[in-house]
């Protein structure tokens, strides 16, 4: 039994901010804000420091939120004998997901003017979608890598 992998890959969400970007935008944004809250105190407009704090946190929480998911991954292996999905979620938690790579099937979606929107991978009654954080260029080099993986699984 040769269960050697032919096709291994680690799917992930990017994130354009980095952590050093993040923080200095965020140091900037909160000297920025305290500045106005320093500004509006003075002229008496008390009542509108809270927003400003609202407004902060909720900038706050978006990002942390957005980091989060970021956390996210997919792993997708494929041998001779196995495919194997198995996807993480942010809170650590996985689930996996196996199909003969005989019978599996790739199905991907298109839009003309986005490209792949929709990849999933189906066989024996089951089905999961896969890579949908990804972007569009990175859902094509994805897509035409594992399906020449499938057929190089389907030729041997």
């Amino acid at each position: 039994m040769n269960d050697k992998p032919l096709f291994e890959a680690v799917l992930s969400p990017h994130r354009s901010l980095g952590r050093a970007g993040f923080i200095i935008l965020m140091a900037i944004t909160t000297a920025i804000t305290l500045a106005h809250m320093v500004v509006f105190a003075a002229a008496g407009a008390w009542p509108v420091l809270g927003f400003f704090g609202l407004d902060l946190a909720l900038l706050f929480g978006a990002f942390w939120l957005s980091y989060r998911s970021g956390r996210s991954r997919e792993f997708v292996r494929v041998s001779r004998t196995d495919l194997t999905v198995r996807k993480v979620a942010p809170s650590g938690r996985s689930e996996e997901h196996r199909f003969n790579p005989f019978w599996a099937r790739f199905n991907i979606d298109r839009h003309d003017e986005i490209g792949i929107t929709r990849m999933q991978i189906s066989g024996e009654g089951r089905r999961t979608d896969i890579g949908g954080f990804l972007n569009p260029g990175d859902k094509e080099s994805f897509a035409s890598a594992f399906q020449r993986a499938l057929a190089t699984v389907k030729l041997r």
